[in-house]
């Protein structure tokens, strides 16, 4: 039996108010919105990562050049899905900032969501007319019909939660300001939908100025700062308005939960790396019948055949799995994520959703070896812009200094030289492979196989190195605090 000054009774005080609480919000029918953020988080990151598939699945032929018509055809279709990758992103980054304000949810609410989601996984299907049909309308048009929809069951729920404040953040329920929120919020909500709503009338008779305005809908917010900035400069800083909901910790300069965009990359890493078997499990698997006539039977020499095919899926699963390891590096020093970082961090993960073409185009070495200069270019674009984007992300932390980075990852801390190391490898070594293929073309597939196999040693080298630099600075900190103590 336990002492009474024992901590064994708070925590059962605390276990059975967390469930006397429970017990409360499910007698008046609601709920917390942990599970169906985790839900959405999943679905958000599935669909903006498949959309990839319509670009590896480009048909060339073994008897068609990797010319320009197919080098155009290819880029117009990448900057297609980045579009539209950027585009998801938006509404999930909406769907962030809404259920920051909405602290708990009902049965209506729940069901408006799934509304929401159901309308999301439409936009793969919309987006493979778009780069099917390049110049037909149609796919332009029920692509942004189906972003106008999202924004339409978002504001619905906006307008829903405020009805009823008890769905509310609690900050918000006693806030006198409620309505300048719910203003607030709506705007972040529909900007985008209201951008694609003009540019389904555009597609109708003047398709490119739909794509201009489609990118807006991801940058508008960002032109808006600059213009602000320099307003700023030009006239001179302005009083803010009052009353003003800067207040509020979940304010306009941090729109983002860090542990929403951690899940967020960490579902779009996932998908990635599970992408990658599909087509070996699709394209490299024996016909029982080929096997029979072209190798007698046997089983080996029709998989040794694949090979080159295997060896590129390992490269390319490295790639994924050590980036993430950087992203996950990144993440643990983070304290908040800002809008730039939420920008940087979605152009990462856009180029990292294109690693599986990267994939397609280093499994085709062996099969189209005329082709290889420009697939490794390919292929050391899409890793290099993935980890570019991926340093800036943690550059845009540095420079917002001690309120988004933990002390031992800014300048002077003790990761900080580490983190840098980390974090500057890809761009280096792809950088390097693709500089390789103007000076060294002879050489730049052996080189480009060769940064495969190098980079995952160098991260294991720079662990030990760290971890023996960290012994070091144990084994002298010691001797010190025990010579101060006598």
């Amino acid at each position: 039996m336990s002492r009474p000054g024992t901590p064994e009774p708070a925590l059962c005080v605390q276990g059975d108010s967390a469930a006397g609480t429970q017990d409360e919000d499910a007698a008046d029918g609601t709920q917390h919105s942990h599970r169906m953020l985790s839900f959405s988080d999943a679905l958000l990151s599935i669909i903006a990562t498949v959309m990839i598939l319509p670009v590896t699945h480009t048909k060339i032929s073994p008897e068609q050049q990797f010319d320009k018509s197919v080098q155009k055809l290819l880029a117009t279709r990448i900057a297609v899905y980045l579009m539209t990758f950027l585009i998801v992103t938006v509404a999930w980054a909406a769907h962030t900032r809404l259920f920051q304000v909405v602290g708990k949810i009902d049965d209506t609410l729940a069901l408006l969501n799934l509304a929401c989601m159901m309308t999301i996984t439409f936009l793969p299907f919309t987006f493979s007319l778009m780069v099917t049909f390049p110049e037909v309308p149609l796919g332009i048009f029920l692509f942004c019909m189906c972003v106008i929809a999202i924004g339409a069951v978002q504001a619905l729920i906006v307008v829903y939660a405020f009805r009823f404040p008890h769905l509310l953040n609690p900050e918000i329920q006693g806030s006198a300001h409620r309505a300048l929120y719910r203003r607030h919020v709506l705007h972040i909500v529909l900007r985008g939908p209201v951008l694609c709503l003009a540019a389904a009338g555009f597609s109708l008779f003047f398709y490119p100025a739909s794509y201009l305005l489609m990118a807006m809908a991801v940058f508008l917010p960002y032109l808006s700062k600059a213009a602000s900035w320099c307003r700023c400069r030009l006239l001179g800083p302005q009083e803010p308005p009052t009353p003003s909901i800067e207040l509020f910790d979940l304010n306009r300069q941090e729109p983002l939960s860090k542990e929403r965009v951690a899940a967020f990359s960490d579902g779009v890493y996932a998908i990635v790396a599970t992408l990658l078997i599909l087509d070996i499990c699709e394209d490299n698997v024996p016909d029982a019948k080929d096997v029979d006539e072209r190798f007698h039977g046997s089983l080996v020499a029709a998989l040794r055949e694949s090979g080159p095919r295997f060896l590129a899926y390992f490269g390319s699963f490295a790639t994924v799995g050590l980036l993430w390891f950087a992203h996950h590096s990144l993440f643990l020093h983070v304290r908040k994520a800002t809008q730039p970082m939420g920008l940087l961090n979605a152009l990462s993960l856009a180029f990292v959703g294109g690693l599986p073409l990267a994939y397609q185009q280093t499994s085709a070495f062996a099969r189209q070896p005329r082709d290889e200069l420009a697939r490794v270019r390919i292929s050391c674009a899409i890793i290099f812009f993935a980890s570019i984007f991926q340093f800036a992300t943690w550059t845009a932390a540095l420079l917002h200094g001690p309120e988004t980075l933990q002390p031992s990852a800014r300048f002077g801390g003790r990761e900080h030289a580490f983190m840098f190391a980390k974090l500057a490898l890809y761009p280096c070594t792809s950088l390097l492979a693709f500089a390789s293929t103007c000076f060294l073309s002879r050489f730049s597939t052996a080189i480009f196989h060769l940064m495969q196999i190098a980079v995952p040693s160098a991260f294991l080298l720079l662990r030990l190195a760290h971890g023996h630099k960290e012994e070091r600075g144990v084994g002298t900190v010691v001797p010190r605090l025990y010579l101060s103590q006598i």
